[in-house]
Order: structure tokens, then sequence, then C-alpha cells
């Protein structure tokens, strides 16, 4: 278990916590405040929480090493080509749930941000901010 649970875990789910709720806070305020179609706030629901994940997972869940300007900018990079992936899953799946599934909105936006949350934390880790 100590394997498993290690600070780095700890840490990623507490910011990928907070990562989803910027995600669906955005999406739900969009959607039912400024009424905005319920596919296009989730996706830039999903563009604001990148870049929260981003500054967020660089230094106080994976303590970058990146120092040199080349580095630093190689690494931003490959965290967002690793989240434009997992923005295109979840884009698809949000869509299947919520337009084909037809399952409530928030329901939708949760069940999809656990399956990415899991998908960014390997990518991250062996891809993004691989030392």
């Amino acid at each position: 278990m100590k394997k498993v649970l290690t600070r780095e875990v700890i840490l990623y789910v507490v910011f990928g916590v907070l990562t989803t709720l910027v995600n669906i806070a955005t999406s739900s305020v969009l959607n039912k405040i400024f009424q905005i179609e319920g596919n296009l706030s989730s996706t830039i629901g999903i563009i604001v929480c990148i870049l929260f994940a981003y500054f967020t997972n660089r230094k106080l869940v994976f303590n970058s090493k990146a120092e040199t300007i080349k580095e630093k900018i190689l690494e931003f990079v490959k965290f967002i080509f690793g989240r434009a992936f997992t923005m295109v899953v979840e884009m698809i799946g949000f869509f299947l749930l919520y337009t084909v599934c037809i399952i409530p909105f928030l329901t939708s936006k949760i069940i999809i941000s656990v399956i990415v949350i899991i998908l960014n934390f390997f990518i991250s880790k062996f891809f993004a901010f691989k030392k």
C-alpha cells in the first residue's frame, strides 16, 4: 500500500480533485448561468483546467527539474500534447454519456473526469514530467 500511496500520488489526487472542481465549476457556470450549450461549456472547462493542472503539477506534484527555457518549453509541449489527448477522450466520452446515453450533465462530467484524472497521472508521470 505504501508503494501506491506515495507523496506524489497523494498530491496528484489532491490537485486532480481541485482540477476537476475547476473543470466542473467552470463548465457548470457557463452552462447554467450563462446558458452556453453543454458540449461547448464542457470544452471551455477542459481548457481552463488544463492550464490550472500544468502549473500545479509542474512543481507541486512532480517536482520538475526543467531549468533551461528549452527544457521548460519541451515539458510544456509534452504536457499539452498529453492533455490534448485526454481532452479528446473527455470530449468524446462526455458526448457519449451526455448526448447519446442521455445521462445528466453533472453526472456525465463526474464519470468522465475520474477516467481522465487516471489517464492524466500516467501521462504526466511517464511522459510530460519524466525525470
